[in-house]
């Protein structure tokens, strides 16, 4: 397992460490509760560090990249950012990446565990082009503030201005006497933050910087996925895999329809003109049953799809999951059998929001 780089740090203050995607990763600090609510209702501050980046340069970066990806590149402005999806020819995915554009090169954001096999797929159709591709995790790292607090906290350590940048835009700026990028974000539902680009040497310092901040509360892997499974957002290896089409992940934000050629356009192509996916990733209801990922739905006899995620929800008040639902039972309010007949739960839809 790669340790985290501020390893120390946080276990000065009692974390609690996972390994995701075989790199080391901060679970929690003791309390998932106070921390799942920093993120909604204050400023919530987490080791992103974890995370895999690529990076790509050359005169042919941008055109390369067009054609590898789901989403527009070429004409992505400069300092913006998207969401995109790798796949093979027959649609299946190879991982995902927010694409961070930038004056001299292209920053792939990944998955833990994602960066060599991403690397090898982009490896395998660089021929002639003018583009190299780099290791930029050794360099580089993610530092991920979310809540309504956000603002404020970024005001007061980088004297800059007092509003974040909108979700996909970034700006440069200084923490600590660190050069950063503030790139903007946005859930499904509402809640947004930043992500702040840091030099890996620089890492302890901007840490610090942040979390000394009024109101900043450092929270763990544990929280964040009740947020993102609350929001209806699926995470490559564990609810999306190399057997996924985007579409059945609901990932029309990663696609774009006018860029032109890419691998996989003709399966998504086709899929979109047929207007249905045969399952869909859908929210599901447990009440208080404590239920695995990979568990079976039934629906009577017919095995109609399986769960991917679960946390245990305060916007819906029990445990909720993230699951691939057959077209036929994705009706809101739909009851399926847990594998094995053990209890039923109810189809929702995503995101999932209060009562």
């Amino acid at each position: 397992m790669e340790p985290l780089t501020l390893h120390f740090v946080h276990e000065r203050v009692g974390a609690r460490f996972i390994p995701v995607g075989g790199r080391e990763v901060v679970a929690g600090y003791g309390d998932v509760g106070a921390e799942y609510g920093a993120a909604r209702g204050a400023v919530a501050l987490h080791d992103a560090s974890y995370r895999e980046i690529l990076r790509i340069t050359g005169e042919d970066r941008a055109s390369f990249l067009h054609g590898m990806v789901t989403q527009e590149v070429k004409n992505l402005p400069v300092g913006s950012a998207a969401y995109a999806a790798f796949i093979t020819v027959k649609g299946a995915m190879v991982g995902d990446a927010r694409i961070l554009k930038r004056e001299d090169d292209l920053l792939l954001d990944l998955e833990p565990g994602l960066g060599a096999k991403v690397r090898e797929f982009l490896d395998k159709y660089l021929i002639s082009e003018d583009a190299e591709l780099h290791d930029g995790t050794p360099d580089q790292a993610w530092l991920k503030l979310l809540g309504p607090r956000t603002a404020q906290v970024l005001a007061a350590v980088t004297g800059g201005p007092p509003e974040p940048p909108a979700p996909l835009s970034s700006r440069k700026a200084s923490i600590a006497g660190q050069d950063v990028w503030l790139l903007g974000t946005a859930l499904p539902g509402g809640l947004s933050g930043v992500d702040v680009l840091v030099p890996r040497a620089g890492l302890e310092a901007v840490w610090a910087a942040l979390a000394g901040a009024d109101g900043v509360k450092p929270v763990g892997f544990d929280a964040l996925e009740r947020v993102r499974v609350e929001a209806g957002v699926p995470r490559y290896g564990q609810d999306m895999v190399d057997t996924t089409i985007p579409l059945e992940a609901n990932l029309t934000n990663a696609i774009s329809y006018n860029k032109g050629c890419y691998i996989g356009q003709e399966v998504i192509a086709r899929a979109t003109f047929r207007g249905h996916m045969n399952r869909k990733l859908a929210g599901l209801l447990l009440g208080e049953k404590d239920v695995a990922p990979g568990t079976e739905l039934r629906r009577g006899e017919k095995k109609v799809g399986w769960v991917t995620s679960v946390v245990t929800s305060p916007v819906k008040g029990q445990r909720v999951a993230l699951g691939y639902v057959h077209r036929d039972s994705l009706e809101p309010g739909t009851e399926l059998t847990l594998g094995e007949g053990a209890g039923t739960v109810t189809v929702a839809a995503l995101p999932f929001t209060a009562a």
